[in-house]
């Protein structure tokens, strides 16, 4: 038993968390583990007296024990070692430690494995809305294909309905572990059990030992108003069954909004464009439009308006999830020159065409050939 305080050779402070002393120990380990030090009996006898710090800080009642009484707490006359037997390590121990370490690396060691095979598979759908329905949430009701617990075996895929017996083999983990050279350990699928943890002796005739069986089911997916493009919803518990009782998968409804004939959204906002007539562009006038809301939507044209100006209306965008404001709607106006005229409007425009000619009423144009008359020089 080493006397080195344990937190010095962790490195970390006597306040450190569990996970601080826990990422202290990896990294030491890592540092000083007999593999990457060959021959190197100092680095050997490091490793181990890390691993004997570890053993007692990463357990509560362990390091209250010796933040107390120090390493007396684990020598005779304190309640006993509580290793049952003292700080030796062999190779096997050695090996032990590094592979269950490794195995938190690489997501939580063996139970991992069987607790991600007993849940269900998560399942996706694709929802097509109008920009109607994201503006004003609805409920929609979908049909997936998924499955669901076998009611003759209760989802344990035996003839009894009985959860099947542990795994010989493999003692219910589902895997195997072999070691090879030293310190090297491997983790294979079970073959007996194919990772399950557990055997299916008689298999239930309704489901062929499976535990589920595929079925169509309708569900009612409720979006909210105002929701965005791409979004992804999660439904708990809404995807298949797992087998062997396990936890059910979820089902993930991916949201998309349709084009819409007259509104481009961006976020919050609404915009658009409106043609208006010549002489409501100079002179101005009102234009009224279909509202996402489904009510008319007045648009004040100011006199003299061109091509490309823009109007803001405010609060007639799209709502803003999960609260009671609107984004605003923007217009482009486009002002659009009368084709197909009667032998009347062009007789009055000629008349009009007269009256301007000094473009005081067409300040654009003047200017524009003011710019380039050095051209015609």
């Amino acid at each position: 038993m080493t006397e080195t305080d344990y937190y010095e050779l962790l490195e970390v402070s006597k306040e450190a968390s569990a996970e601080e002393i826990k990422k202290a120990f990896r990294k030491q380990a890592m540092k000083y583990h007999p593999d990457r030090n060959p021959g190197d009996k100092a680095a050997e006898q490091r490793f181990k007296e890390i691993n004997e710090a570890y053993e007692v800080l990463k357990d509560d009642q362990k390091r209250a024990a010796y933040d107390r009484y120090g390493h007396q707490a684990f020598q005779n006359g304190m309640g006993g070692n509580p290793f049952g037997g003292g700080f030796g390590f062999n190779a096997e121990d050695l090996t032990d430690i590094f592979s269950n370490m490794f195995s938190d690396f690489m997501g939580g060691g063996r139970t991992q494995g069987r607790s991600s095979q007993n849940r269900g598979q998560d399942l996706s759908y694709n929802l097509n809305i109008t920009l109607e329905e994201a503006f004003n949430g609805i409920e929609k009701e979908i049909k997936i294909r998924t499955t669901e617990p076998c009611e003759h075996c209760h989802g344990f895929g035996t003839a009894d309905g009985k959860e099947p017996p542990v795994c010989p083999t493999c003692q219910g983990r589902g895997r195997i572990r072999t070691q090879q050279g030293g310190f090297f350990m491997f983790e294979t699928v079970c073959p007996k059990c194919r990772g399950e943890g557990r055997v299916v002796q008689e298999k239930c005739p309704q489901c062929r030992g499976e535990g589920v069986r595929r079925v169509e089911k309708a569900l009612k997916v409720k979006i909210p108003a105002g929701i965005e493009n791409n979004v992804r919803m999660r439904i708990s518990g809404a995807g298949e069954a797992a087998k062997r009782g396990g936890v059910q998968g979820d089902l993930y409804v991916f949201i998309n909004i349709l084009e819409h004939k007259l509104y481009e959204r961006q976020g919050k906002d609404l915009f658009t464009s409106v043609p208006v007539s010549m002489a409501c562009a100079a002179l101005g006038g009102q234009v009224e439009i279909p509202g996402i809301d489904g009510q008319k939507v007045s648009l004040n044209v100011p006199q003299g308006t061109q091509t490309g100006d823009k109007l803001r209306i405010k609060g007639q965008g799209m709502r803003i999830m999960d609260t009671e404001r609107r984004g605003d709607l923007f217009v482009v106006l486009s002002v659009v020159t009368p084709t197909n005229l009667t032998a009347r409007q062009k007789e009055l425009l000629e008349e009009f065409r007269t009256l301007s000619g000094d473009d005081n009423c067409q300040p654009q144009i003047k200017t524009f050939f003011d710019k380039i008359k050095d051209l015609f020089q």
